[in-house]
């Protein structure tokens, strides 16, 4: 059994290109998988091997002046969750385009998963999912509202057209394993909203310690690795992947009429060209010759 380590940290990274060899190095010596990415403002990312593999590279980055608080939420696979180790240069860890963001500077108030449905089911409360539309079709909390962004780029925007309609609420937020409530809680502290509160350690920390029975969860996690999705115990759920649009696919899902291996799915099957269709066959032609 693998061990898989979700982390992030934000703190001042001042050459991250320096910072990037040394690291890959370390990472393909532990043999690990996994995407770590580097930024001026911090890590984030997923690796998967050993135990004590793990533990080397989260002491490797942790002795970085700074980043002596990394974080990280494990949980296991059966098989290696990624194909290969890779660790690349960013902008940003999470992309949100907002230069005047800092979750180093304010974020909202933590909320343990233990008090988290205490919280969302506050009269007073609007519960806001902050990942993309794909993700949240395949789970979500109870009641919680869904921007429909395609991408992290566009959650400033849609603030902005629907403001209004969360005057006098409190807001409380959550994401997958919690990065990207650091910088939406932020941004919503820089709009003037007074209350704000987001799940620590996101969904991944909740599902993992709160019990089924207990939970508000509906539907299953969408994580960024093989495994696709996750469900409560962090157990691998039921969904697979389209490796054409990278949207998760159900099993009802794979046998609907537009879908093709490795090709296309309901969602995406008119999204793309003769010509990409035609790549993508040849793509999964190698694959299948391969396997």
């Amino acid at each position: 059994m693998l061990t898989v380590a979700a982390l992030y940290h934000f703190a001042r990274l001042p050459d991250p290109q320096a910072c990037q060899g040394p690291l890959l190095d370390l990472c393909r010596a532990q043999g690990l998988c996994g995407t770590l990415l580097l930024a001026p403002e911090g890590v984030n990312g997923t690796i998967a091997g050993s135990q004590a593999g793990i533990m080397t590279v989260l002491d490797h980055i942790r002795a970085w002046p700074g980043f002596a608080a990394l974080d990280w939420k494990e949980s296991t696979a059966e098989t290696p969750p990624f194909a290969r180790m890779k660790v690349r240069l960013k902008r940003e860890i999470v992309t949100m385009g907002q230069p005047d963001v800092d979750p180093t500077a304010a974020v909202g108030r933590y909320v343990a998963p233990a008090d988290w449905n205490a919280l969302i089911e506050a009269p007073d409360v609007a519960v806001i999912d902050t990942r993309n539309d794909y993700e949240v079709q395949i789970g979500s909390f109870q009641g919680a509202v869904d921007p429909g962004t395609k991408s992290f780029r566009d959650f400033p925007a849609w603030w902005q057209q629907n403001a209004e309609r969360f005057q006098g609420k409190r807001i409380a937020m959550f994401c997958t394993g919690g990065i990207r409530c650091e910088k939406s809680t932020n941004y919503l502290i820089s709009q003037g909203v007074e209350e704000v509160y987001h799940l620590q350690g996101g969904i991944l920390k909740y599902l993992e310690e709160v019990p089924a029975q207990d939970s508000r969860w509906q539907g299953e996690c969408f994580v960024f690795d093989q495994r696709v999705s996750l469900t409560h115990g962090l157990s691998q759920g039921r969904h697979g992947l389209c490796h054409a649009c990278r949207r998760p696919l159900a099993p009802e899902d794979r046998a609907r009429p537009e879908f093709e291996e490795g090709v296309c799915c309901h969602r995406c099957a008119e999204e793309y060209s003769a010509d990409d269709r035609a790549r993508f066959r040849e793509r999964q032609r190698q694959f299948d010759r391969d396997a």
